[in-house]
């Protein structure tokens, strides 16, 4: 059974207030986000939906996979797509070495030019993000996960989770992995076409 909650508390919020939950806007605006690409095929998917929609993003890229599939990487730049630094190696922050952590960031920004940083699982320690703040870092956190990673819930749910949540400038995660893939190209489509017939723009997360 996953407990990993669709929203965050605001005393999760509170608790961390240099992070970035969601943005602050007026504008009926939301911001897509996706984890753990660049993955051939699926993240190509992800940019044609976009497309379609005239909708932009931030992808939160692994060093590796960008190292391995620039093509893909540059393809999102040259679509005015953000991109985001998720480490080299998609680093559980709770369980790595502070050292260890900032160096595996630290290569990843060799591949991914960008100040915009969101942490592998959400999971980072207090030292591992002051540090990572102080170079000027942005830790761009969400509003909603669309849990569409989570074998034990439908696609239509993975829509739900999304759709029932967001609300002006709500920051909200997909994955462009294999593991997600099922849940999240059922939801996405689906995800741009509601908002877009309610009058939403969807946008990337300025550095």
């Amino acid at each position: 059974m996953n407990l990993t909650p669709v929203t965050i508390p605001k005393i999760v919020k509170t608790m961390f207030p240099d992070f970035i939950w969601d943005i602050k806007t007026r504008e009926k605006t939301l911001y897509l986000t996706f984890d753990d690409g660049p993955t051939p095929e699926i993240t190509e998917w992800v940019l044609d939906c976009l497309k379609k929609h005239d909708a932009k993003a931030t992808f939160f890229c692994i060093g590796k996979n960008v190292k391995l599939f620039p093509e893909i990487y540059n393809r999102i730049i040259d679509e005015e797509h953000g991109v985001g630094n998720h480490t080299f190696n998609h680093l559980k922050g709770w369980k790595t070495k502070t050292p260890d952590y900032l160096y595996d960031a630290h290569n990843a920004s060799v591949e991914i030019k960008s100040k915009l940083f969101r942490p592998p699982y959400g999971r980072i320690k207090p030292k591992q993000a002051k540090s990572l703040l102080k170079d000027n870092y942005k830790i761009i956190m969400w509003s909603i996960l669309s849990l569409d990673w989570d074998k034990n819930i439908s696609a239509s749910k993975c829509y739900h989770n999304v759709v029932d949540k967001a609300t002006s400038g709500s920051i909200i995660v997909f994955h462009d992995s294999k593991k997600a893939s099922h849940n999240m190209m059922y939801a996405l489509p689906k995800v741009l076409d509601y908002f877009s017939k309610k009058g939403y723009d969807f946008k990337r997360i300025l550095e």
